[in-house]
């Protein structure tokens, strides 16, 4: 009897530390790629292209080299957190990837020093400093517990889900940049993938079921094809020049892709500059607070269960340590990527075997560049259609974690005023036009971290309810 229960055990997805058979685990862990690959490598195109050095610049080399990085490092750093090296990762249910909440740091630190090499190099520099920085704010998470009850990482994840909800509506489009955003074409691919998902997650059991996300994708790429042999597949922008929907499948891309690379040992050589270090290393203590927030409502939503502190303190470690890592790559700080924590929150599938093979997944993409190219031309719309409801459930385990104790009137004024005001100014920041510049780019880039810090402060001046 006790053997069966035991094999059982180890046979479910739903356990962290269960075995499950390795299709189903590829089938699963590439869910989690299909969901962040696009977002992994866009901060970093992003910032090289304010630095000078995207397509069509003296080194555009330089910026091909350093997305084939990323994803081998977002596999490394996100098998750290899984699995752990000492107090370094929490041993929960993470995925790793290029944050995209240093974009306006960045591209600040870019503008001050001139862009061009060196400003990429000092931001390099920073992102080192400012990861081992991160990694003592983990060492000392533990005592500062406290401040973290569940009314204020409830409020943090409920405005994480409320930012990424835009993104997800956003690709559900075609991506905003699209010159045929919003067409029928686009609205019909993510309704379709969006009712496949719907319809095996509720309308079936088992694999089927727990794998409706990549069944959903893949569907989308069926009638993406298919639409390509049918539908134009061409419309003229607001220039005036004739280019591509954004729903078509560029197959030439995959053509063309190598099929085997080394990654090379920093590609890009770090700088270290204070004008750039000391706004990084603020944005770092923000990071700290996000990550806390997604580690929570990852937990929340997949396990039914608040984070230790120890999951906290390794995943923020984690998150320092793989940060430094990653710069030493020439990559952009990884940290906890939201868009993870929306899919295993609607999966339930916390399995550590299952995440870890997308970890090897990204990794074997950096190395097989075909491979990354199949993955990256999955048109926006096809993205979004899963998307939508994923970030959505990041907002359930939000209202999940606030109502786990008594929703008292102390907590109703927290979140409300954390929403209203905190979340409120970052998404519109045109609001703090009139204060310095550095401040509208850490609290204006989203309404997570003002939202963050309106609940840390109101959680601390706010007298107790009495019992």
């Amino acid at each position: 009897m006790n053997k069966t229960k035991k094999e059982t055990h180890y046979a479910t997805p739903y356990d962290f530390y269960g075995r499950i058979p390795f299709g189903q685990a590829i089938a699963f862990g590439l869910q989690h790629v299909l969901a962040m690959f696009v977002g992994n490598l866009t901060p970093l195109i992003i910032i090289t292209g304010a630095c000078g050095m995207g397509v069509g610049t003296e080194f555009a080399d330089i910026q091909v080299v350093l997305l084939q990085n990323a994803m081998i490092v977002a596999g490394v750093v996100t098998l750290v957190q899984l699995f752990a090296i000492g107090p370094i990762g929490g041993k929960v249910p993470i995925i790793m990837g290029t944050s995209s909440g240093f974009i306006g740091v960045f591209s600040s630190v870019a503008a001050s020093m001139g862009s061009g090499i060196i400003a990429y190099g000092a931001i390099m520099g920073a992102s080192i400093i400012g990861g081992l920085f991160e990694s003592v704010l983990g060492l000392c998470l533990k005592p500062l517990r406290k401040f973290f009850p569940p009314v204020v990482t409830g409020t943090v994840v409920l405005s994480i889900g409320l930012s990424l909800i835009a993104v997800g509506i956003s690709s559900f489009g075609g991506g905003s940049s699209a010159a045929d955003y919003g067409s029928v074409e686009n609205l019909l691919l993510g309704c379709v993938v969006l009712i496949v998902i719907v319809a095996l997650k509720h309308g079936t059991k088992g694999f089927t079921s727990s794998s409706s996300i990549l069944i959903g994708i893949i569907v989308g790429y069926i009638c993406a094809a298919v639409m390509g042999m049918v539908l134009p597949t061409t419309v003229v922008n607001a220039e005036g020049v004739e280019v591509s929907k954004a729903w078509v499948l560029n197959w030439d891309k995959v053509a063309q892709a190598s099929w085997f690379s080394i990654p090379k040992f920093m590609p890009v050589k770090p700088v270290f500059d204070v004008k750039a270090i000391i706004p990084v290393m603020i944005m770092f203590i923000v990071t700290a607070v996000e990550t806390v927030g997604d580690i929570s409502g990852c937990i929340e939503g997949g396990m039914d269960r608040e984070a230790t502190d120890t999951e906290l303190s390794g995943g923020v470690i984690c998150d320092g340590i793989g940060s430094t890592f990653a710069a030493l790559f020439g990559v952009l700080p990884n940290t906890s990527f939201s868009q993870n924590v929306g899919l295993v929150t609607m999966t339930k599938i916390v399995n550590r075997f299952a995440l870890s093979c997308g970890a090897v997944f990204l990794i074997l993409c950096g190395l097989f560049p075909k491979l990354a190219a199949l993955i990256s031309i999955m048109p926006q719309s096809v993205l979004g259609g899963a998307a939508v409801m994923m970030f959505s459930s990041i907002v359930v385990s939000g209202i999940q974690l606030i109502t786990k104790n008594p929703v008292t009137g102390r907590n109703i004024t927290i979140v409300s005023v954390a929403l209203g005001l905190g979340y409120g100014i970052g998404a519109n920041s045109a609001v703090l036009a009139g204060l310095p510049s550095m401040i509208g780019y850490i609290f204006g880039g989203s309404g997570i971290v003002p939202a963050a810090v309106v609940a840390l402060i109101l959680n601390i001046v706010l007298p107790q309810d009495e019992a």
